[in-house]
């Protein structure tokens, strides 16, 4: 089973897509548990204040060290499961892709660092965190949608929660980057239903019934 921490000030914006089709069926399958924290439970002020500004200066606030260090100090300590990996993500950060999750597949506890406003003091990064992830070259708001992204990239490849044929035949599997084009009903499309000279077609090969020629054709359309 894989455990997942997720350090945020807003814990509300994961309930939805946590809780719908794979990511459910994983947690109710045991195979994965995912922990929301709010960061403001570890600060000591009545204002329950997580950020501040930047010494020498700079637009916006940033997260302070005190409170995302005892998050995770005290998270660590909530589970015996190793070995553990602590994220923070920025887009300074390494661009996850599918070797990168393939990778984090052998640390089964995973505590994430959602930042908010300007990023995070840097002795998040480098004291605190073990890796920094981005998603890609922009900015967003926060990590959190970088989080639910990487739990969802994770939680596909562990073992049982997808059919393994699905997984070595999907895109970013072992020696394919893409996937070969796939329909479904109806066989012929008209998107002009008073003008029938126009139509979109499914390839005549996949309904052929033609089992090797359909293998043959979605072989050569793998990329």
């Amino acid at each position: 089973m894989y455990r997942f921490d997720i350090i945020t000030i807003f814990p509300e914006a994961f309930a939805s897509y946590f809780n719908l089709s794979i990511i459910k069926r994983a947690q109710e399958k045991k195979s994965i548990k995912i922990y929301l924290h709010n960061l403001r439970e570890w600060t000591n002020d009545k204002h329950q204040s997580v950020d501040d500004r930047p010494f020498g200066g700079g637009a916006g606030m940033i997260f302070k060290l005190s409170p995302v260090f005892k998050a995770v100090r005290d998270i660590k300590k909530l589970s015996r499961r190793s070995p553990k990996r602590v994220i923070v993500f920025s887009p300074r950060g390494k661009t996850l892709n599918q070797n990168k999750v393939r990778h984090l597949l052998k640390y089964h506890h995973i505590v994430l660092i959602c930042p908010r406003y300007e990023g995070v003091d840097e002795r998040v990064i480098s004291h605190v965190a073990d890796e920094t992830i981005s998603i890609g070259d922009y900015v967003l708001t926060g990590g959190e949608l970088p989080a639910m992204i990487l739990v969802d990239a994770l939680t596909r490849l562990i073992p049982g929660v997808i059919k393994e044929r699905s997984l070595k035949e999907e895109s970013f599997s072992k020696n394919i980057k893409h996937e070969y084009p796939q329909y479904t009903r109806p066989a012929v499309f008209y998107p002009n239903s008073k003008n029938h000279r126009q139509s979109w077609r499914v390839p005549k090969i996949l309904l052929s019934g033609n089992h090797q020629k359909i293998q043959e054709w979605q072989k050569k359309h793998t990329q």
